[in-house]
């Protein structure tokens, strides 16, 4: 009997990252308090994660939740910078670009973590990442602005993918 109810409890909270993030989105985006918005909040942040299961896949478990902190403050910090890089590139009158091409080898090899790095790389202004081959193990990342890929490449293997690496490998 035990087994059947441990089970259930799996199914029920097998994301419980996502069951936290859906139920303090739905409080702020309603902005209260109130028993009403509560119980839906719950609802919510159980009904959801239950119902898209299947879609979801496995939930990601970090290994290390001290470099999880840790690794959200450089990516905010990275994004923060970039923007600042992009907004005088994008405003400098005589700025050139030199827009390129990079391929990343990965040493990642779960989907979640990959997923996680490209995400990253895309919402850090003046890079998107655009293909990740799973065959070669590359993610191939459009730069607005590069004039030394072996240079990016060691960055994102540096700041992101090692980081990544150590939290979820």
């Amino acid at each position: 009997m035990k087994k059947a109810s441990s089970a259930a409890s799996k199914t029920w909270f097998s994301h419980p990252a996502l069951s936290v993030l859906l139920f303090l989105v739905w409080l702020l985006m309603q902005q209260s308090l109130s028993v009403a918005h509560l119980m839906m909040a719950a609802l919510l942040s159980v009904a959801l994660p239950r119902l898209l299961q299947g879609l979801l896949g496995p939930a990601m478990r970090p290994k290390r939740w001290a470099l999880v902190l840790r690794f959200s403050g450089i990516v905010l910090w990275d994004i923060v910078v970039s923007n600042v890089t992009v907004a005088r590139l994008v405003l400098a009158p005589g700025a050139k670009p030199q827009p390129a091409w990079v391929r990343v080898p990965l040493a990642l090899r779960q989907p979640g973590p990959i997923m996680l790095l490209a995400t990253i790389i895309t919402t850090t202004p003046g890079t998107v990442s655009c293909v990740v081959d799973d065959e070669t193990h590359e993610i191939w990342v459009h730069a607005l602005d590069c004039s030394n890929t072996d240079e990016m490449v060691a960055q994102i293997k540096q700041r992101y993918e090692q980081p990544l690496l150590e939290i979820f490998e």
